[in-house]
C-alpha cells in the first residue's frame, strides 16, 4: 500500500483528508503533521511513498520550502501541494521545485483521490491556471504580472520608496501602478486594495504566510 502523510496547520483538513484515505484500499495513511518541519523530520526518520502538502502553515515553514528539502533528501517521495490560496505564483513555484501534482481545496473537478492515484503512477496533475476572483471592479485575470509583484509587496504595507528598492523600479513608477490598480478595481485607497487582495489569497509575500 502507498503510505501517505498529510501536512496541513488546520486539524479539521487533516480530519477531511484521514476521512478518505482510511476508506480507500490503495492507501495507508501513516502521518499527519502540522508543519514543514515535522514532515521533513517524519520523511528523514521513516517510509513515506505521498505527502498531501499545504502551502501557507501558521507558525511553520511552508510547503513549498518544505517540498524543496524533501525533494533534495527523498526524491522517491512524490508531493501533492494542496492549497485554498490562488497566490499567482505558487504553480509556477511549485513546478520549479519539482512537485509532482497541484490540487485546489475548494475548487477542483477531479477527486482528490483520482489525483493520488494518478500521481502515483507517475503522473503530474496540475491545473491549467489559478482561479478567478473578483477584486473590487476587476477580475484578477485582467492585472499584469508588474500589477501583481507590486500589489504583493504593497500587502506587506510597503511604502512605495521601499517597493521600488525592492523591484528596481522608481518610486514614481511603483505610484503609476497603483493608481491603475486603484481605477481597475474601484477602490478608494492601498489599505482597502492590500486587504482584499491579501484576504482573497490573491498575492501573498513569502515574508507573511500567516493563513490557510
Amino acid at each position: 500500500m502507498t503510505k501517505v502523510a498529510i501536512v496541513d496547520d488546520q486539524n479539521i483538513t487533516r480530519q477531511f483528508f484521514s476521512y478518505f484515505i482510511k476508506d480507500s484500499a490503495e492507501f495507508e495513511l501513516v502521518a499527519t503533521l502540522k508543519d514543514g518541519e515535522e514532515a521533513i523530520s517524519f520523511c528523514k526518520n521513516n517510509a513515506v511513498d505521498l505527502i498531501l502538502m499545504d502551502i501557507v502553515m501558521v507558525g511553520g515553514m511552508n510547503g513549498l520550502d518544505a517540498s524543496r528539502e524533501i525533494k533534495a533528501i527523498r526524491p522517491s517521495i512524490k508531493i501533492i501541494i494542496i492549497t485554498s490560496m490562488p497566490e499567482v505564483s505558487y504553480i509556477e513555484k511549485a513546478r520549479e521545485i519539482g512537485v509532482d501534482s497541484f490540487w485546489y481545496k475548494e475548487l477542483e473537478e477531479v477527486p482528490i483521490l483520482t489525483v493520488m492515484e494518478r500521481t502515483m503512477k507517475g503522473e503530474h496533475i496540475y491545473p491549467d491556471s489559478t482561479p478567478e476572483l473578483m477584486i473590487g471592479n476587476a477580475k484578477s485575470t485582467e492585472f499584469t504580472d508588474m500589477e501583481l509583484e507590486i500589489l504583493r509587496e504593497v500587502t506587506t504595507g510597503a511604502t512605495n520608496k521601499e517597493i521600488s528598492e525592492k523591484l528596481f523600479v522608481s518610486p514614481a513608477t511603483v505610484n503609476y501602478y497603483i493608481n491603475d490598480l486603484l481605477v481597475k478595481t474601484g477602490y478608494k485607497n492601498r489599505v482597502q486594495l492590500a486587504v482584499k487582495a491579501r484576504l482573497e489569497g490573491l498575492v501573498i509575500s513569502d515574508e507573511k504566510n500567516e493563513d490557510n
